[in-house]
C-alpha cells in the first residue's frame, strides 16, 4: 500500500507538470506524514542529512564552478584546435575532432550540458562552412556530448558513489575505457559515413602546428592530469581534486588565458617581444589581475551563475535522497530483490530490465534522480546475482548519457537546439541515427564488464603489488 501510494503520487505530480524535485519532496512527505510514524520536523532533519552526510557530494560545487569557468573561457576552442591538428586530415576529421574535443572537453567539465554548448557552439557552424550537412553536425556533437558524464570526473559518477557507498575514485577509474571506446566507436561510425557521403579532409597542419596546438591548449590539458593524476595517484579525494580543479580553472581563464577578468584580451606580449623584462611584466600584471578580477563583473556573474546551477542540483539530490530514504524504510528494494530472486532470473535477464527500466525513466527524469532512486533498488539484486557494484554504476551511467538525447526532458537536445536555432523536433531527426551508436556501446558495456573493470582492477594489482 505504500509503495503503490508512493510511486502514483510521484507519476501524478510529475503529470501534473511539476518540477522534478518538487514532486520527488512532495510525494516523499505525504507519504511519510499518512504511513509514517515520523514527524514533519524529522523531514528537515533528513533532507538536510541527505547532503551534509555525504562528503562526495562536496565535489559537484566544485566541478560545476571549473567547468562554469572553462565554458565560459576560451579552453574549448583551444581544444578544439588541437584535436583539428591530430585527426583533421582524416576524411570527415573535422567531425571526428569534434568528438575528440568533446572527449578532452569531458576530462575537464564533467557536465553533458556544458560538453554541448562549449564544442558545439564552436564546431557545428564550422562544420557546416567546411561543406558537412548541417544534421550531420548537429547530430554528431549531441551524442558526442554525452561523454561529458562518462569520462570522468563525471557528477552523475559522484551521485552514484553516494547514493551506493562505492568509492567514487573507482568510479571514475572505471569509467576512462569506455569513455575511450564510445568516443572511439563514434569516430568509426564517422569515417565510414564520410567515406559514403564523400566529406571533405582538412590539408594535414604539420608537426609544427601540432606542437603549437598542443602548448596552447596545454593549460586546459593540465586540469586533467592534475584531478585525475591527484585522484588515482591517491594524492587526494575526488572532493579535494573537485576543490583544487575550481581554483586552478579560475586561475587559468583569468591569469593564464585572460579570457575574462581585467586583462581579457591582453595579450601575454607584444609581437616578437620575449625579452626577460617584457616576460617579468607579463607575469606581474597576472599577478595583480588575480585580486581585481574578483569585482570583475564577468567572473561574478560566471560565480553566480554556477551556484544557481549547484543550488538547483543539490536541490534535486537531496529531495532525491529523501525519496531514497522512504524507499529504504518501507524496505522496498529488499522487496523487490526478493521476488526478482524468487522468479529465478539469471545476470543477463536482470540486466535488460535494468536496461529498460532506466532508459524508460532517462525520458522523464533527470540523471541525478534517476540514480538515486534507481540505484539502492538494483544494488541489493545485482549483489545477489554477482554483478560487481561499479559495473552497475557503468551501465547506469551509460543509460543515464542516452536519456540526455532522448525526449522530452533530454538537456542535449535543448542546447543544440539554442545553438542551431532549430526546432526540437528537428534535433531529435538530426541525433537519432548517431544514437544507434549509443545503444549498441550500452550492450557490450552490459555483457563485458571488463571494459567496465579492466583499469580499477589493473591498479589494484599495482597497489597489491606495491604493499
Amino acid at each position: 500500500m505504500t509503495t503503490a501510494a508512493l510511486f502514483i503520487l510521484l507519476f501524478v505530480c510529475m503529470l501534473a507538470g511539476m518540477p522534478i524535485a518538487i514532486a520527488l519532496g512532495f510525494s516523499s512527505i505525504v507519504t511519510i506524514l499518512a504511513f509514517s510514524n515520523d514527524s514533519l520536523a524529522s523531514i528537515a532533519l533528513k533532507l538536510f542529512q541527505g547532503l551534509s552526510g555525504h562528503y562526495t557530494l562536496l565535489a559537484i560545487p566544485f566541478f560545476i564552478l571549473s567547468s562554469a569557468f572553462l565554458t565560459t573561457g576560451g579552453v574549448a576552442r583551444r581544444l578544439i584546435r588541437f584535436a583539428i591538428s591530430i585527426v583533421g586530415f582524416i576524411r570527415g576529421g573535422l567531425a571526428m575532432a569534434s568528438v575528440l574535443a568533446c572527449m578532452l572537453f569531458a576530462a575537464i567539465s564533467g557536465s553533458s550540458p556544458a560538453t554541448v554548448a562549449a564544442i558545439g557552439s564552436l564546431v557545428i557552424a564550422g562544420m557546416v562552412k567546411a561543406g558537412y550537412p548541417e544534421k550531420m553536425a548537429t547530430g554528431v556533437i549531441t551524442n558526442a556530448g554525452t561523454l561529458g558524464i562518462l569520462i570522468p570526473p563525471s557528477i552523475v559518477m559522484l551521485v552514484y558513489a553516494a547514493a551506493t557507498e562505492q568509492s567514487a575514485a573507482r568510479m571514475f577509474m572505471a569509467g576512462f575505457v569506455p569513455g575511450i571506446a564510445l568516443g572511439l566507436m563514434l569516430m568509426v561510425a564517422i569515417y565510414i559515413y564520410a567515406r559514403i557521403i564523400k566529406l571533405p579532409a582538412q590539408p594535414f597542419a604539420g608537426f609544427g602546428e601540432m606542437g603549437a596546438a598542443f602548448i596552447d591548449a596545454l593549460g586546459g590539458i593540465m586540469l586533467m592530469v592534475i584531478v585525475l593524476g591527484s585522484i588515482y595517484g591517491g594524492i587526494a579525494s575526488p572532493t579535494e581534486a573537485a576543490a583544487v580543479s575550481a581554483v586552478y580553472a579560475y586561475l587559468i581563464a583569468v591569469a593564464g588565458y585572460r579570457d575574462m577578468g581585467p586583462l581579457k584580451g591582453v595579450p601575454w606580449r607584444r609581437e616578437g617581444d620575449s625579452t626577460p623584462v617584457a616576460i617579468a611584466r607579463a607575469i606581474g600584471q597576472s599577478l595583480i589581475a588575480i585580486p581585481q578580477s574578483f569585482f570583475d563583473a564577468e567572473v561574478r556573474k560566471v560565480i553566480l551563475d554556477a551556484s544557481k546551477v549547484s543550488v538547483m542540483l543539490l536541490f534535486v539530490i537531496a529531495n532525491a535522497m529523501l525519496f531514497a530514504h522512504v524507499l529504504t524504510t518501507e524496505r522496498i528494494p529488499h522487496e523487490i530483490a526478493d521476488i526478482i530472486t524468487h522468479w529465478g532470473l539469471p545476470a543477463w535477464s536482470f540486466l535488460i530490465v535494468v536496461n529498460i527500466v532506466l532508459l524508460i525513466a532517462g525520458n522523464f527524469m533527470e540523471p541525478s534522480a534517476i540514480t538515486l532512486i534507481m540505484a539502492p533498488i538494483f544494488l541489493p539484486i545485482a549483489i545477489q546475482l554477482g554483478i560487481d557494484p561499479i559495473h552497475l554504476g557503468i551501465i547506469m551511467v551509460v543509460n543515464m548519457e542516452i536519456g540526455m538525447i532522448t525526449p522530452p526532458v533530454g538537456l542535449n537536445l535543448y542546447v543544440a537546439a539554442g545553438i542551431t536555432g532549430r526546432s526540437i523536433g528537428w534535433v531529435i531527426n538530426a541525433a537519432l541515427p548517431w544514437l544507434t551508436v549509443l545503444l549498441a556501446f550500452l550492450v557490450l558495456v552490459t555483457y563485458i564488464p571488463q571494459i567496465s573493470l579492466i583499469l580499477p582492477e589493473y591498479l589494484d594489482q599495482l597497489r597489491g603489488y606495491n604493499k
